[in-house]
């Protein structure tokens, strides 16, 4: 059972979306563009979703679902080279966006649900942890954010109107693509 039934997540598959950028003229403030980030992050999240999904369902033990989850990380936050200065940020603020996806599932896959709170009071104290400074604090409560999405809760969208612009919004926004990804667990072509 420590072997994955299938690949999960490929870097072809990540190179394919990071060739498709490369090719594209970006503005992040056109519809196109916009899609085609979110849907390289909601495919990634995708993938996150469909490992906690198989360890859930016993097609994975625990140790092997973190390994998956290593193994997916270490393709998708790794250094990407962008001639374009522009582009470079977007992608870093995908995978930015997607730190707190990673988090949230392997505390789930490691811990289990986080049940002292609420995913809407995890993500404001969050909030608050930034605020003051303390990131460690704000992953860690938006993890346990993640944890309760994972297990069925709601992320309340208008939550995100509440956050300042910074990390906790942008992790707000990958537990929003984990959402997504849990409701529909569809592989996102390529080619859309």
């Amino acid at each position: 059972m420590s072997t994955p039934p299938e690949e999960y997540y490929t870097e072809e598959r990540w190179n394919n979306w990071l060739d498709r950028l490369r090719e594209e003229e970006i503005d992040p403030d056109n519809e196109d563009s916009a899609r085609l980030l979110l849907n390289l992050q909601d495919d990634a999240a995708i993938a996150i979703a469909k490992v906690v999904t198989a360890c859930d369902d016993g097609e994975l033990d625990p140790e092997a679902a973190l390994e998956e989850l290593a193994r997916i990380r270490e393709i998708v936050l790794s250094d990407v080279e962008f001639e374009s200065e522009e582009k470079r940020i977007l992608i870093d603020g995908v995978q930015t966006s997607l730190v707190c996806v990673f988090y949230a599932a392997e505390e789930y896959v490691a811990n289990g649900v986080a049940d002292d709170g609420t995913v809407t009071e995890y993500v404001r104290a969050a909030a608050d942890a930034e605020a003051e400074e303390d990131l460690d604090a704000a992953i860690t409560y938006c993890a346990k954010a993640g944890t309760r999405i994972i297990d069925g809760e709601t992320l309340e969208i208008a939550i995100v109107d509440e956050l300042e612009y910074g990390l906790v919004a942008e992790w707000v926004n990958g537990l929003d693509s984990l959402q997504t990804a849990l409701a529909d667990p569809e592989l996102i072509e390529e080619d859309d």
